[in-house]
Order: C-alpha cells, then sequence, then structure tokens
C-alpha cells in the first residue's frame, strides 16, 4: 500500500554568498563597499561591530542541504579577513 507524505516546502533562509562574491572582496575595502557586494549580514553583534556574520542555510524535503557561513571581520572600518566557508586565497590584497 502507498503512503500519501505531505509536500515539504524548499526553505532557504539567510545570506546567499557565492566564491564568485567573496572573490571579489579585498582587504582595506570599507563596511559600504562589503555591503554592497554581499549584501546586508544576517548578524551584527552589538559588543562587536567589527565582526559580520553571513548565514545561508537550505532545508529540502525536511532535510538539511547546505549550510554556509562567513564572517567578515573589520579593523578601523576597513576590511581585514573573511572567515568561515571560504575557500583560500580567496580575499586578496
Amino acid at each position: 500500500m502507498d503512503h500519501l507524505t505531505p509536500y515539504k516546502l524548499d526553505i532557504p533562509q539567510g545570506n546567499v554568498i557565492s566564491q564568485e562574491m567573496l572573490a571579489k572582496l579585498k582587504p582595506g575595502m570599507t563596511p559600504s563597499q562589503v555591503r554592497f557586494v554581499l549584501g546586508t549580514p544576517l548578524v551584527v553583534d552589538p559588543f562587536h561591530k567589527e565582526r559580520w556574520d553571513y548565514v545561508y542555510s537550505l532545508v529540502t524535503g525536511g532535510k538539511q542541504r547546505e549550510h554556509r557561513h562567513a564572517t567578515v571581520i573589520f579593523e578601523n572600518d576597513k576590511l581585514k579577513t573573511v572567515e568561515g566557508d571560504v575557500a583560500p586565497g580567496s580575499v586578496k590584497p
């Protein structure tokens, strides 16, 4: 006997960030330039304004399919580094 299962929606959440977008980042960029490239960060900690977190999650069929995280670090209002699910060397001087 076949069982009917309810349809489960694909649920993307957060900031979609591609490797191509991250490759456009260069040390020394201003926060507004970074925001132009990556969009508004999902998480900005009011106690650590020099750190922006970009998080993306995709759930399809009720199962986690993709999860990405990138952290942008500023120093003196200039881009210092990018950490997380980033290919090595994607932020070059």
